[in-house]
Formats: structure tokens, C-alpha cells, sequence
């Protein structure tokens, strides 16, 4: 059955239509302000690693995916699980989420999306060893990775398969970006087991391992990524012999990040890096 309404009553209807739709198209959400952006190139990085050749394939945000975590706020966000330590390159959750959105706005340094670029340039640029600047292993499940890397030698020199270290790293923070964290070693003939890791720091600090070789010199270094040097040393520990302990001491200042890296390593038979291990020690 039709049912006919008064032109007075159509009428009626037809402007509190107009004036509710207007009222709508002015009540939209206020325009987040952009996000901080984080510093060019990560602490302790080359600029050159900003334009590495070859990144691996991530998934684009898309309509339904929770927008990132504003920088600063850790809610919601299990940064890296209570067993680790963030190393290098980024010191808090902030700074690895300043940098997610800067990526997700511009692509910016994506770098730190492959483990094995982050294990070099932690490697190279970070601690500073120059000659270990290849991969010899890598192992990734999930939002955890172990990368081999090895010295720069010819196929045909001795010591060209060794692996120098193997570089824990995982995912820091949410997301299929979230960029790789190192968080130690894994270590196996030379190993660094004081300071435990992710105890306090204290100057002057007990170091000490064990070690398999032969005629090895130990030298300790104290490093954080706010600074290009280390903040304190100790060369050079003579060792060997089949898993013997090793121990010396090593004093350090200016140390104000919130984890600082422990690194030991031992050479000069072919190179002058051919073993190192790192642990972590926080400040705070």
C-alpha cells in the first residue's frame, strides 16, 4: 500500500536530510601532526649503507593495518622480550619507530630491513672492524636472525671459510618492518661471560671468557652507539690453549646511552680481527 505524505511534511524532511549531512562533512578526525623524524643515518652508521642495493620485499601498509606506534610510546609493543638488550643501531623502541614511519612514508634507509646489512654494518661500521666485511652463514626464523660474517680474503687463502662471529639480531618493535636490532653473539671457541649480560655498569669493569687457540691477544673494548670511539679499552691479553679462561680489566667514561657493548677480539695471524664476541651492559 502507498502512502502519500503532505508536501509540508516532505518538505520538512528533506532539510533536516541537508542539515545533517553537512553537519557530518565537518565533524572529520583532527590531522595528526607528522611524525619526529629520526637522524639520517643511524648512530655509529656510514651514510653509504642509507642507499644499500638490494632490500628484501616487505609487505605495504595496508587499509585495516593498526597504524604504527607514535614514537616515544612503548604501549602494546613487546620491544625486544626481557632477554635481550638493544646494541645497535637503535638505543630505544622510539628510535626504531621513528624510523618505521619515516620508511613507510619515504623508504627511508632500508637497510635496516635485511639482518645481514644490519650484522655488517654493526660489524664494519659500529665496532669498526673493516677486514670483516663478509657474510658466511645466515639463519632467519621469524623475528629472529643469526648472521656468520667472515673476513674479506680470496676463496683460495687459508681462513677464507672461517666465520669471525655469528651476530644475534631480532625484530624491533610490531609490524612486518619492524627494523633488525643486534643483540649479541653467539659464541663457541672464544666467548666473553663477564660483565653478564644486561647487568649494570660499573667503571672499572671485570671482563672475562674463555678462549681456544693459539697465541692469541685479547683486547676488550667498551663502546656506545652516541659515540664514534670507544669509551674505554684494554690491550692486549695474551691467551690460548684448549678453552682456557681469559680475564682482564678495563675502565671507561662518558658513557650515557642506556646499553653499552662489551666487545672482545683477538687476531694477528692473518688479520688483526679474526674472533670477536660482545655482550651488554646497561647504564640506567
Amino acid at each position: 500500500m502507498n502512502i502519500r505524505l503532505p508536501l509540508r511534511r516532505l518538505t520538512q524532511l528533506f532539510v533536516a536530510a541537508a542539515t545533517l549531512g553537512a553537519l557530518t562533512a565537518c565533524s572529520g578526525s583532527g590531522g595528526q601532526a607528522p611524525p619526529r623524524p629520526s637522524p639520517s643515518v643511524a648512530p655509529g652508521t656510514s651514510s653509504a649503507l642509507s642507499a644499500a642495493p638490494t632490500t628484501p620485499s616487505v609487505p605495504a601498509t595496508t587499509p585495516g593495518t593498526p597504524a604504527p606506534t607514535a614514537p616515544g610510546s612503548d604501549a602494546g609493543t613487546p620491544p625486544l622480550g626481557s632477554a635481550f638488550q638493544p646494541l645497535w643501531p637503535f638505543t630505544t623502541l622510539a628510535q626504531a619507530q621513528a624510523w618505521q614511519q619515516k620508511y613507510r612514508s619515504g623508504g627511508h634507509q632500508p637497510w635496516h630491513l635485511d639482518p645481514e646489512q644490519t650484522a655488517l654494518a654493526f660489524t664494519q661500521g659500529y665496532l669498526g672492524f673493516k677486514d670483516v666485511g663478509r657474510v658466511t652463514q645466515r639463519t632467519v626464523t621469524g623475528r629472529d636472525a643469526r648472521i656468520g660474517v667472515g673476513l674479506n680474503l680470496p676463496p683460495d687463502v687459508e681462513g677464507y671459510k672461517s666465520t669471525v662471529a655469528v651476530i644475534h639480531l631480532v625484530r624491533y618493535g610490531a609490524g612486518p618492518d619492524a627494523p633488525w636490532e643486534v643483540v649479541g653473539t653467539d659464541d663457541t671457541t672464544f666467548s666473553l661471560t663477564a660483565p653478564a649480560y644486561g647487568s649494570a655498569a660499573r667503571s672499572p669493569m671485570g671482563t672475562g671468557g674463555r678462549i681456544s687457540g693459539v697465541d692469541e691477544s685479547i683486547r676488550v673494548d667498551v663502546r656506545q652507539p652516541s659515540s664514534t670511539a670507544p669509551i674505554g679499552a684494554s690491550c692486549c691479553i695474551p691467551a690460548g690453549g684448549n678453552a682456557q679462561p681469559w680475564n682482564t680489566t678495563v675502565s671507561f667514561t662518558g658513557a650515557s646511552d642506556p646499553v653499552l657493548t662489551v666487545v672482545a677480539s683477538t687476531g694477528g695471524h692473518i688479520s688483526e680481527v679474526e674472533r670477536f664476541t660482545v655482550t651488554a651492559v646497561r647504564t640506567g
